[in-house]
């Protein structure tokens, strides 16, 4: 995989590009950090909305923030007009939060070209650049694409997302790392989940790296710094596989090990929310 960022100069530069979609996937509910909260609506000039709760997102499933279909993420690309030769750029206003997760499903999806702005909108914000209070609309900005001229990139790619039967079976294996990006007291079992009904604690033998850990202030860290982190982590492992709350603080793991460099990270799709709320599954404290 490319490096997967790009810069809030770059956009701007580009913004006016016919092939440009951009989107925010900012979401209602923010866990694991302190959230930043808006006055008023603001957004990037030419956004069109990526909603990861209620669109993108697979609603009769159990779990919290599942993946959508293939069908359901088919539908919902198709009615934000995005094309097969778009040029995808996903950002969220807490920084780098959940625009890692809908990076990932487009991925998960069969998309390429497809990054997240480093920094987000509040980078943007902090270098003064122009601000939007509307997002694009359907049939005023943009039209719905035919789902069919979208056949040649889209192509689901069921290695790159796990359930919790699949983790299962990799635990005892000497070849993966399960690496949670949960905060160390919620890791350790110290404190309650924030979920009712879920245990606290960790996947067995599941090593911790809180995702705060790789960025600096809004934005990623450097190639190098990630480098340095994802070699004392693990660094004999030939596969990772990620994990978090529920689905999306492990993309922000995903987009920085992809940074650094690797391949093939995996996504545990439930997460501790699936995990610990299942009592037939092991934990660790």
């Amino acid at each position: 995989m490319e490096y997967p960022l790009v810069s809030t100069q770059w956009l701007e530069a580009h913004l006016t590009d016919p092939h440009l979609v951009l989107l925010d996937a900012s979401m209602e509910t923010v866990i694991g950090k302190e959230p930043l909260v808006y006055d008023e609506p603001i957004c990037i000039p030419r956004s069109r909305r990526f909603d990861l709760e209620n669109v993108f997102c697979d609603k009769t499933s159990t779990q919290i923030h599942a993946l959508p279909t293939f069908e359901q993420f088919s539908q919902g690309i198709a009615q934000l007009g995005i094309e097969a030769d778009s040029v995808i750029v996903i950002y969220d206003n807490q920084g780098i939060y959940s625009s890692p997760r809908a990076w990932w499903t487009f991925k998960v999806m069969g998309f390429n070209r497809v990054y997240v702005l480093d920094g987000g909108l509040p980078q943007w914000i902090e270098e003064d650049r122009i601000t939007s209070s509307r997002y694009q609309a359907e049939g005023v900005d943009y039209g719905p694409t035919d789902i069919d001229t979208l056949a040649d990139v889209l192509q689901y790619h069921p290695e790159r997302v796990m359930d919790a039967e699949a983790v299962l079976s990799r635990i005892e294996d000497a070849e993966t790392a399960i690496v949670d990006a949960r905060g160390a007291p919620r890791f350790l079992g110290q404190v309650s989940e924030p979920r009712p009904g879920v245990r606290s604690g960790h996947i067995p033998r599941s090593v911790n790296l809180p995702f705060a850990q790789v960025l600096d202030g809004n934005k990623i860290k450097t190639t190098s710094e990630l480098q340095v982190i994802y070699q004392g982590l693990a660094a004999d492992k030939s596969a990772r596989i990620f994990s978090c709350g529920s689905g999306i603080t492990a993309c922000i793991l995903i987009l920085a090990s992809v940074a650094a460099g690797h391949t093939n990270p995996i996504l545990y799709d439930g997460s501790w929310a699936d995990w610990g709320s299942r009592t037939d599954l092991p934990i660790e404290c």
